[in-house]
């Protein structure tokens, strides 16, 4: 029996070779979006699931009001860990990591070249027992026990000393003068991980933890995990834990200001502590000082709904078809039936040839999957591959067949079994190729999703265009960085004389700190000697030189910018932009105002000598130095050494031979150190790489979208212009023009594909508005953007349908009216 209906099968599949191409294309397009996104979405909710204690470990986090500013931070103070772990017993260890950037490494000899190490960081001795990381050398509980001690990935045991073992007892020497010596060596933490550190050092003897504060809240630099034991109750803890912070939230409240939290937070002001598991960090959490860019839950979504629409695309073209063909197949069902086959007898059959598509169109798939993985890979920029020796794979591909093949069939094979054998062998049922308002709306629903996907990269694109075209308060083109300037030492200001010296340079600064992604430090300000939550203002705290303004090109709004040279003062001065200026209450004239630093740690109720007095003398307008999904905070510079980066401004000349010259003067100035440089302009538009590659995957499956709708709309096209064959010829004889002919067979489709407009466009601009309120600076809805997806949609299905509309119309009459 199943060897009957393979043998029909294939025989109706070579008998319509159009309408097996544009079956299995359509399918394999759709199967192979899917394949790609699915196997995308699978990745990032991999992420930590490899830990096998992720469902034991929590980061407490905190959401910080204070002074004009509203924080969420990934980071804590220092205390904050070992406290839990000493007054809860369902805490069996915690581990405190600190970033401090990228090092400059070199193994330690003469001669040797320095590397840049971007993933350090500084930890616990306790890493090994919370993060279940193999550790290849050494000893677990005591590797990182000892002060410049350090425990580095089998990656970079290879890169320095060729292996493991040859690593152990080695020394590395970090930024030109630290010696660290290697105690372990760990297998390479893997990529769908929150964090990727390669490099290990001890936290022991670090001088930032013995000099923190011992309040809670008062200073915020570590990433802090907690290991909870074995069957804590997860609610519960987190219950303590809420009433635990808030006892440490008003002991720093009460030592501080004086005040009860209850009296501070009746100002609006607060600090809130919460706990996030391990393995909800990269796509739940996108907070200040997290260990690198994470993902998104809403993408996931987003990506999860476009694999499901496209595919549920190729099977709508799948069920159209097969009922618009019932015609074809109504005699054989009359037959069939007359000849006492049951009804479920026709229906496995119609399944059967549903499922044997499918496996050709999911085999096709992974083909066009696999050659277009490198692609998916760099456009998500993710280390996507094909799991081609992963059982699971297969299985899964094997119940993709079964459910591709299901879906699409099973509306066709209970559709046609279903006909009545007396009227279809009379020509009457398969006349009327039923179902047609189902099939009318299914080619809406197709070019409803189709639509909404180009508006929405529509309106991506516009977002994007809108940022890079925004005035910023500062000009971010012909502006050059040159990374890792501490490494010239001493010779940093004869480095910056010489560059100066070339024609195509208009100034340079230095200043780790820049209005594109690169270092950033808050600190609260105060307009009288004391810190009140009514007096303070917690803003960005930026040390600059004296030719920072003129290079990253900011405009003064009042006063001037520093020159210690002209001024002595200059020293204890301070600048600040319009919104700090705003939030301090200065008005219209700030020059001159007094602001007030706390000197050293705050560890208590503060006094009037623990205050530096400042004076502004200048405001700057304000400018966007973080993201436009956030509105402009308060910012103040003041002169100070700050070398982590060279910023040049350029005149738009030779650019490669001004690089050739900078890199000469760098190796004449610091030999042995890396050269490495970038562009502000492209490091701005790197913190929209997301939205980006959004717009790219919106707009690529969209354009399939329709691809695969259009697949449909022809062969529905072709179908009908087949049944109407007759009617056609004789409008021909009767004088019909060729004009009106596609026109009559046109409009039907066209009537749908409007409706589809109608339908998507409310949906596009609900999604889209939602999406675009991200942004505290985002682009206008306007109506264009839907008209151009509308007439896109139209053209192209116009252009679909007309061509079999025409190849129709110039058919000889004769030849129509002899078809039957």
């Amino acid at each position: 029996m199943f060897y009957n209906y393979l043998k029909i099968t294939l025989r109706n599949l070579r008998k319509h070779p159009a309408y097996t191409f544009i079956n299995i294309a359509g399918l394999a397009i759709g199967v192979a979006c899917c394949l790609l996104i699915m196997l995308f979405v699978i990745y990032e909710l991999s992420y930590d699931r490899w830990n096998t204690r992720a469902d034991r470990i929590v980061r407490p986090v905190v959401e910080i009001k204070f002074g004009g500013a509203h924080m969420h931070l990934a980071v804590v103070g220092s205390v904050v860990g070992p406290d839990m772990q000493r007054d809860f017993p369902e805490v069996q260890a915690n581990c405190r990591f600190r970033q401090y950037g990228s090092y400059l490494v070199k193994r330690d000899g003469n001669g040797q070249q320095n590397i840049r190490e971007d993933n350090v960081a500084t930890v616990d001795s306790s890493f090994f027992e919370v993060f279940p990381v193999d550790l290849l050398e050494g000893d677990p509980r005591s590797c990182l026990t000892q002060p410049n001690s350090m425990v580095i990935s089998k990656s970079r045991a290879e890169k320095y000393f060729g292996s493991p073992q040859l690593a152990m007892g080695s020394t590395l020497v970090l930024e030109n003068e630290e010696r660290w010596q290697v105690t372990g060596v760990f297998e390479d933490i893997p990529e769908n991980t929150h964090f990727n550190i390669n490099m290990l050092l001890a936290m022991n003897g670090n001088r930032e933890v013995q000099n923190d504060s011992p309040l809670w809240a008062s200073s915020n630099n570590f990433l802090t995990y907690l290991l909870l034991r074995p069957g804590t109750d997860r609610a519960d803890f987190e219950s303590k834990f809420a009433a635990y912070s808030r006892k440490k939230v008003n002991e720093t409240a009460q030592r501080i200001f004086g005040q009860d939290i209850s009296q501070v937070e009746s100002t609006g002001q607060y600090v809130r502590y919460f706990l996030q598991p391990l393995s909800s960090i990269h796509l739940y959490s996108d907070r200040i000082a997290e260990f690198q860019a994470n993902g998104s839950i809403q993408h996931v979504w987003i990506f999860s709904a476009i694999a499901l629409f496209v595919l549920l695309i190729a099977c709508i073209n799948f069920m159209n078809l097969t009922t618009a063909r019932s015609a074809h197949r109504s005699r054989e069902i009359g037959v069939r039936k007359v000849l006492g086959s049951p009804r479920s007898s026709l229906i496995r059959q119609f399944l059967g040839e549903s499922l044997i598509l499918s496996g050709m169109a999911v085999g096709l798939a992974v083909i066009i999957a696999a050659l277009a993985m490198p692609w998916f890979a760099d456009l998500t920029n993710r280390p996507i591959h094909m799991p081609w020796s992963n059982p699971l794979f297969w299985i899964s591909i094997a119940g993709g067949i079964g459910m591709v093949g299901l879906l699409a069939g099973i509306y066709p094979a209970f559709f046609l079994s279903a006909f009545e054998p007396i009227k279809t062998l009379k020509g009457e049922q398969g006349k009327q190729a039923g179902g047609g308002r189902l099939r009318s709306a299914l080619v809406v629903f197709q070019f409803s999703t189709a639509i909404a996907l180009i508006i929405a990269t529509g309106l991506v694109y516009k977002q994007l265009n809108f940022i890079q075209q925004k005035k910023l308060g500062f000009h971010k083109e012909q502006v050059l960085i040159l990374e890792d300037a501490y490494a010239l030492g001493d010779a940093t200001q004869a480095f910056k004389n010489e560059v100066q010296k070339l024609p195509a340079v208009e100034s340079a600064t230095y200043s780790a700190y820049l209005p594109v992604p690169s270092s950033r430090s808050d600190q609260t300000y105060s307009k009288i000697r004391d810190f009140r939550e009514d007096q303070s203002v917690n803003m960005q705290n930026w040390r600059v030189d004296k030719d920072y303004l003129k290079t990253i090109g900011l405009e003064l709004k009042e006063g001037r910018f520093f020159d210690p040279e002209k001024f002595v003062s200059d020293s204890t001065a301070i600048v600040l932009n319009e919104t700090a200026a705003r939030l301090f209450g200065f008005g219209e004239k700030a020059v001159g105002g007094k602001v007030y630093s706390h000197i050293g740690q705050v560890e208590g109720q503060s006094r009037p000598e623990d205050f530096i007095e400042l004076t502004v003398i200048g405001v700057v307008k304000d400018f966007h130095f973080n993201s436009l999904r956030d509105n402009i905070g308060a910012l103040s510079m003041h002169l100070g050494r700050s070398t982590g980066l060279m910023s040049i401004r350029y005149q738009a000349t030779d650019t490669k031979q001004l690089i050739a010259d900078l890199e000469d003067r760098w190796k004449k100035t610091a030999p042995g150190q890396p050269f490495r440089y970038s562009f502000m302009d492209e490091s701005f538009a790197q913190v929209y790489a997301t939205e980006q590659r959004i717009g790219k995957i919106a707009g690529i499956f969209g354009l399939l979208a329709v691809l695969v709708s259009c697949l449909g709309l022809f062969g529905l096209a072709t179908y009908t212009a087949e049944r109407r064959t007759k009617e056609i010829g004789i409008r021909r004889v009767l004088g019909a023009t060729t004009a009106g002919i596609v026109g009559l067979l046109s409009k039907d489709f066209l009537k749908l594909v409007v409706l589809a407009l109608l339908v998507a466009t409310p949906l596009a601009w609900y999604f889209m508005n939602n999406w675009l309120e991200n942004f505290a600076y985002r682009t206008e809805i306007q109506w264009w953007v839907f008209a151009i997806a509308g007439v896109l949609a139209i053209v192209i299905a116009f252009l679909t349908v007309s061509f079999q509309s025409i190849k129709t119309a110039l058919t000889n009459p004769v030849d129509s009216l002899r078809s039957e």
